[in-house]
């Protein structure tokens, strides 16, 4: 059982490396989704808001890693 664990995290660790960028890169996404929905006439405001919101995650996760 401990065995079967182990190989999970480590499945897991190849798509998720690090959880606060994967759950602010999925906030954003929602966020988009749930825009694109409310202001159909509007899709580059979703499109934008993806671009942005994922460049700026990005850019947040850069730099909290280089202080360390």
């Amino acid at each position: 059982m401990n065995a079967l664990v182990t190989v999970f995290r480590e499945l897991t660790g190849l798509f998720v490396d690090d959880g606060s960028l994967a759950l602010s890169i999925l906030a954003v996404v929602v966020f988009a989704g749930v825009l694109a929905i409310l202001m159909p006439e509007f899709p580059l405001a979703a499109g934008a808001i993806l671009l942005f919101g994922c460049l700026r995650v990005l850019l947040a996760n850069v730099t909290r890693a280089a202080q360390r």
